[in-house]
């Protein structure tokens, strides 16, 4: 059975498998002011640490504010974890709140792949997640840098990231990305124009499919060779060159 106690603050180390990288300042003074009116409601866990003291398991943010608020002491379950449980446990109650920010969301995912092994489907399993949400939030991190700092910074949503996951080079990912800042595009406006020129390119491809088209049989048939619509016009001026014409369609 698990008993809380009262630890010394400086008895605590961070976790060194932590996955979260930003704390808002903000929130973070807003819950250090509750725990000096309410003090800390949810005890933190932690571990022993192999070296000196306890290092978290979960609560860090709890642990800051305490820092802020001046507190000595904070409760605390004992939990006996090895490196591994520490960290998956570390990533997956990260992974469980509502807060994390979208790239500490992708590099705790990915490191349940790269430093534990587990598959998406693994992960989703004990996430509660669909595979293709861990795949997909895993992806992010393939983006430019330039473009991972401007969704740090949240210039860039989730929605604006999977959009430039769906260009073919950095260099349009880069492009549309700063367009989205610098006009602050909508993420369904960026699906419009994103769509609009995926059209223009598919138009200008069959233009150029058409236009080779063209050249090809008018060299066979040495005549110009007009393709519309649903329909191929083949030019003659002369009865003597119509007769030429069909016999080369006829095969006779």
């Amino acid at each position: 059975m698990e008993t809380i106690q009262l630890l010394s603050m400086s008895d605590l180390v961070k976790n060194p498998y932590q996955p979260r990288i930003v704390f808002d300042d903000k929130k973070l003074q807003e819950l250090s002011d509750s725990i000096k009116e309410n003090g800390v409601l949810q005890p933190i866990i932690v571990r022993k640490s192999p070296i000196i003291g306890y290092e978290i398991l979960a609560g860090e943010r709890r642990f800051r504010a305490s820092q802020l608020a001046g507190l000595t002491e904070i409760p605390a379950i004992i939990r006996q974890l090895t490196d591994d449980e520490m960290m998956t446990l570390a990533i997956l109650e990260n992974l469980q709140r509502d807060d994390l920010t979208l790239l500490d969301e992708a590099r705790s995912l990915q490191n349940l792949v790269t430093k534990q092994g587990l598959t998406h489907s693994q992960i989703a399993e004990k996430l509660g997640k669909s595979r293709p949400y861990v795949t997909n939030a895993i992806r992010i991190l393939n983006l430019p840098q330039p473009i991972l700092e401007l969704i740090e910074a949240q210039k860039i949503s989730q929605g604006h990231a999977r959009l430039l996951l769906g260009l073919k080079t950095p260099e349009e990912q880069l492009f549309w990305a700063k367009r989205i800042e610098q006009e602050q595009l909508s993420v369904r406006a960026l699906e419009k124009q994103l769509t609009k020129q995926s059209d223009e390119r598919t138009i200008k491809s069959k233009d150029v499919f058409i236009k080779s088209a063209e050249t090809d049989i008018a060299k066979t048939l040495g005549q110009p060779v007009t393709i519309k619509p649903q329909k191929i016009e083949i030019a003659y001026d002369t009865l003597e060159e119509l007769n030429r014409l069909l016999l080369i369609l006829t095969h006779k």
